[in-house]
This record gives C-alpha cells, structure tokens and sequence, in this order.
C-alpha cells in the first residue's frame, strides 16, 4: 500500500526554522515527481514547492521564494522541505504529494503535518 508520512512540524518563533520530511513506502519513490503543499486555516491548499524525479528541477512560490528549500534523497525513499525565515502567514498543515501523469494518472498524499508560526 502507498504511502506518504510527513513529519517535522511543531511551533516556531518568527524568524525561525523547521525541516519537514516526507517518507514513502509501497510505491517506487524514485520515479516521482514531488510536491509540498500549504493549508492556512480557512484557505484552500496551495502549492508550496515540487521536486523532479533526479532533484534538477525545482520549482517555488512566490510567497516562499528564497526562503523554502525543497530535496529528495531517493536512496532514502524521503523528501525535505527546509523551511527557513518563518513567518506567521506559513501557519498551517504541510501536505506532501507525490504524481503520475501518462496512461495511468494517479497521486498519493500524505496525512500533513501541523506548523505554527506565532511570537
């Protein structure tokens, strides 16, 4: 069974830092592109970066820009998102996603994990 397992989350200061993971199972990680997604309590989830396959690509935010940085380590079937330079506006569950595309488009998610950002 596919799986995702973020984890990572926790309450921060503003100005501080957190590192998000991601760990798969059941599926070959390797072979998927990745995403991080952001839900603000009361707003809809909105995408927060994405990985290729090899880590060549990336792409970011613009809320996020500079200051998130997303990885992979497929030899660990894990994702990061280094979070750095919190600020309030970041509060809110972080989802991880992986996708498919082609014959057969399929995504797995994982459960989230919860960040808060508050003096």
């Amino acid at each position: 069974q596919a799986q995702l397992a973020e984890s990572g989350g926790g309450w921060v200061q503003p100005g501080g830092s957190l590192r998000l993971s991601c760990i798969a199972s059941g599926f070959a990680f390797s072979t998927y592109p990745l995403a991080w997604y952001h839900e603000a309590p009361g707003k809809e989830r909105e995408l927060v970066a994405t990985i290729s396959t090899t880590s060549r690509l990336t792409n970011y935010g613009d809320s996020v820009k500079g200051r998130f940085t997303v990885s992979r380590d497929n030899d660990k079937n894990t994702a990061y998102l280094q979070m750095n330079d919190l600020r309030p506006r970041d509060t809110g569950v972080y989802y991880c996603n992986a996708w498919q595309l082609g014959d057969a488009p399929h995504e797995y998610w994982g459960q989230g994990t919860q960040v808060t950002v508050s003096a």
